[in-house]
Formats: C-alpha cells, structure tokens, sequence
C-alpha cells in the first residue's frame, strides 16, 4: 500500500518538457479511475512545459489493449514517452491476475523492443477504493507520478 503522496513533485528537479512529445493511451475500462489518472498526468505535462499539441491521446477498449494501443502508437508517432493508463481490480476468478501478467510483460517487450520508453501507469489494485485513492484520492494520483517518470525517461540522453 503506497504510504506517501503520488502527486507530489519538486518541479525544479526535473526537465523541462517543451521540446517532448508524448503519447498517453487509456483503458475505457473502469473510466472514473482512468479518466483521472489521464487528467492528471496531462496536467502534470502541461505544468512541467509540456505544450498541448505535443501530446496525443488513443483510447482503448481495456487494460489488455493498452499493450497493442502503445505498439501502434510506437510504430505510427514521432514520440519521446509513453503512457500507459489502466486500472484492473482483484475480482472472484483468476482473470486479475492474466490481465495484469500480460500487460506488465507487454510493457516491459515493448520497453525492450523500442527506443521509446513505456510508462506503466495501471492500477491493479484488490478493490475499487484502493483505485480511487490512488487516481485523485487520499493518496493523490498515480497519473502525475507517471507524467514525471514519462519526462525523466524523455530527457534520458540516448546515444
């Protein structure tokens, strides 16, 4: 369980976004979580130089597309990051558990395979609280924390 803020930042430790673009692509599914994760992590960009029309958004229908959704945005957008956005909440069946094995790894092939990096902005939490505290809650939002990662990994220099 997170114990600390997930919107705080210190904006004069990271790098100014005015020269990044970045892709942001989010799960439909349980929208009143994603749909702040997604306004948080576009108010972060814009806060921290980011400019509007240097950001694109794709929705998907699920959390399991949001790997091919990163793909295509990968393969058709001139990109510096990208962002992952989706929740999945611990149900009855095992199917919790293969959703959120197929993204992380989907995440992590497409980390490996491209040049650009992948943020994994998805909550995957045991009830639908844990996700609302943690999408602009008492926990903050975990879509600014992702925005900052996005910028950082942005910046990297890469030779």
């Amino acid at each position: 369980m997170a114990t600390t803020n997930l919107s705080h930042y210190d904006k004069t430790t990271i790098p100014n976004a005015k020269d990044f673009r970045f892709g942001i692509v989010v799960s439909e599914w349980n929208p009143e979580i994603t749909k702040n994760l997604h306004k948080g992590a576009i108010e972060a960009l814009l806060d921290c130089g980011a400019k509007q029309e240097n950001i694109i958004s794709w929705d998907v229908p699920g959390s399991f597309e949001l790997v091919f959704g990163c793909k295509k945005m990968l393969e058709t957008q001139n990109l510096n990051a990208i962002i992952a956005i989706g929740n999945v909440i611990q149900g009855e069946t095992k199917h919790f558990d293969f959703v959120c094995e197929g993204v992380t790894q989907g995440i992590v092939d497409l980390n490996i395979k491209y040049n650009t990096p992948v943020i994994f902005c998805v909550l995957t939490d045991n009830t639908k609280q844990q996700s609302l505290d943690r999408s602009g809650g008492k926990l903050g939002n975990k879509g600014i924390e992702c925005a900052i990662a996005a910028i950082k990994m942005a910046a990297l220099p890469f030779i």
